[in-house]
C-alpha cells in the first residue's frame, strides 16, 4: 500500500539537463560514454524513480560528494557507472546544490 501510494507520487516526466561534463583523466569517446548514460540513467530511473522529487518538482543546480569512478573504463561502462553516480545523487546520496 505504501509502495503504491510512492508510485502514484511520482513525477509522469523526468527531464534531466547536464550542461557540462568534464572528464579529467579518460580516454573514451564522449558520444559512447553520452550514449551509454542517457540509456543507464532512463533505465534507472524508469526502475527506480527519482527519490528528491517525491514531493514535486526538483531543479539541482550540482551534485557532489559523489564516489570517484576508475581511469580505464570503457566508453559504455563509464557511462553507466556515470549514470549510476548520478541517480545516487538523486536519490539523496551525495551534496545536492540548488
Amino acid at each position: 500500500m505504501g509502495v503504491n501510494r510512492l508510485r502514484d507520487r511520482e513525477p509522469s516526466t523526468v527531464r534531466v539537463e547536464i550542461g557540462e561534463l568534464v572528464l579529467d583523466g579518460f580516454r573514451a569517446d564522449p558520444e559512447r560514454v553520452s550514449a551509454a548514460f542517457e540509456t543507464e540513467l532512463t533505465r534507472l530511473v524508469r526502475l527506480h524513480g527519482v527519490p528528491l522529487a517525491v514531493d514535486g518538482p526538483v531543479a539541482v543546480d550540482a551534485l557532489s560528494g559523489l564516489p570517484p569512478l576508475p581511469a580505464g573504463l570503457s566508453a559504455r561502462r563509464l557511462g553507466q557507472e556515470l549514470a549510476r553516480a548520478v541517480h545516487e545523487g538523486l536519490s539523496g546520496h551525495g551534496e545536492v546544490t540548488r
